[in-house]
């Protein structure tokens, strides 16, 4: 008798497939709050801090929910609209780009091809610097050490460029799909900047 109550007094712990899938199922609903907060664009990078900053909470084991992530949204979406309105600014520069190579200007390969390469780095930093923000810290400095990281560890930022592929496919496929996986790609960002960390 006193060996079963003392067995059901200890808390159950899950298996280690049911908090791995409690992780992904996490992650596809960060994705949804990332989608949600990044209607106006220019908060994209706010948008992803503020789901990047929800992950690491929930693989540490600390609460938090929505009323964290939208705190943190705030918080990041104070200048980081700034950064979104400058990707913006940068993709549309990428488009000109494109355009240029299908018009069959005189040098356009050369320079779609730069400018894609700069285009992808650049969302591969802001990925990077979006996984590593926390309340109070700068932009600008993220992004410095981030570009820096980006060049320094290519195999965790071509993960990161497989990441933003997996997104473009599902919403060339299935858009709806789309939403959800941006949860993912916060997560492989979050992963990428752990294990640099960690070197």
């Amino acid at each position: 008798m006193k060996a079963r109550t003392a067995s059901a007094s200890q808390p159950v712990r899950e298996s280690a497939l049911a908090e791995r899938f409690a992780l992904f199922a996490e992650c596809l609903l960060t994705g949804v709050w990332i989608a949600l907060a990044s209607i106006p664009l220019v908060t994209l990078p706010a948008a992803f801090a503020a789901g990047s900053r929800h992950l690491r909470r929930r693989t540490a084991h600390v609460g938090g929910g929505w009323r964290e992530f939208a705190a943190d949204f705030r918080s990041a979406v104070r200048r980081g609209w700034i950064v979104g309105a400058a990707g913006w600014a940068a993709a549309l520069v990428g488009w000109v780009d494109v355009q240029a190579v299908r018009a069959g200007l005189p040098g356009g390969p050369l320079v779609g091809a730069v400018g894609l390469s700069a285009l992808i780095g650049a969302a591969v930093a802001g990925l990077r610097a979006a996984a590593a923000w926390e309340p109070g810290a700068s932009w600008r400095r993220l992004l410095g050490a981030a570009a820096r990281r980006t060049v320094l560890d290519p195999a965790g930022s071509f993960l990161l460029v497989g990441g933003l592929a997996v997104v473009a496919c599902s919403a060339w496929f299935l858009p709806p799909l789309a939403v959800p996986v941006l949860g993912a790609v916060a997560a492989a960002a979050l992963a990428v900047e752990e294990r640099d960390r960690r070197r």
